[in-house]
């Protein structure tokens, strides 16, 4: 989470970098820059996945350690009206996340045992709706969200072990939503747009363990990713 704190900072720190923009009469950029029927673009970005975790029994919760990842992708943008755009935004999105079971006691306390490393490396296919406001100078700010489909090339879904071998599987697809916001920058030539967005998975990803008391997946009644998303995208 301090890496995230980091990441706001630097975001806001972007205001000083900007600041001719925020005049009261600007010299207006890219004055044409809305207007095209299509836009093409791209995006580089941070992240950091965290799970929702649903149990069948009261117990002590499972840990997840997150750590930071990156994301980079392209971005095509079909124009509706001044205020709405479609958008899509197929990308590349790697994330780690260290697993924490409680329930283990006395020579069962190994980390062999209790932690579980989940490497995910997902290609998600996001379809957004993005509604900006009118433009003030040089800046715009806007709402973007849409469902969207991660696969995860890293799920083992297919693997035959399971946690009994130590291995964590999940399933490949992930069926989400993503909620956000940010602002357009009209800079000299191009525009530069930071944001900030939520991504929040719908199904069950979990693969279970063969044995339905597993002490990893068998109290578990559903896990489903949550994920923050810190994008830098240039059009």
């Amino acid at each position: 989470m301090k890496n995230i704190l980091l990441l706001l900072i630097g975001l806001l720190c972007l205001n000083t970098m900007t600041h001719a923009q925020f005049n009261e009469n600007p010299i207006l950029n890219l004055e044409n820059e809305d207007k095209a029927l299509l836009n093409w673009g791209y995006f580089l970005g941070f992240n950091q996945y965290d799970f929702k975790f649903d149990y069948k029994n009261d117990t002590r919760d499972i840990l997840v350690d997150k750590g930071l990842g990156f994301n980079v992708g392209l971005i095509g943008e079909l124009r509706l009206n001044e205020f709405l755009d479609l958008r899509f935004e197929p990308g590349l999105h790697y994330g780690a996340r260290t697993l924490g079971f409680p329930g283990f006691t006395g020579e069962d306390v190994t980390e062999r045992n209790t932690i579980r490393e989940v490497k995910s490396t997902y290609i998600n296919f996001p379809l957004l709706l993005k509604v900006g406001t009118r433009r003030f100078g040089n800046w715009k700010p806007y709402l973007i969200g849409g469902p969207s489909m991660s696969m995860n090339l890293g799920s083992n879904e297919t693997n035959l072990d399971d946690n009994s071998s130590g291995t964590f599987r999940m399933k490949k697809w992930a069926y989400n939503y993503e909620l956000g916001f940010g602002i357009d920058f009209y800079l000299e030539y191009f525009k530069f747009s930071p944001s900030i967005r939520g991504v929040f998975t719908i199904n069950d990803e979990l693969v279970r363990d063969e044995d339905p008391n597993s002490p990893w997946t068998g109290n578990i009644d559903a896990l489903r990713t949550r994920g923050l998303f810190i994008n830098l995208t240039f059009e």
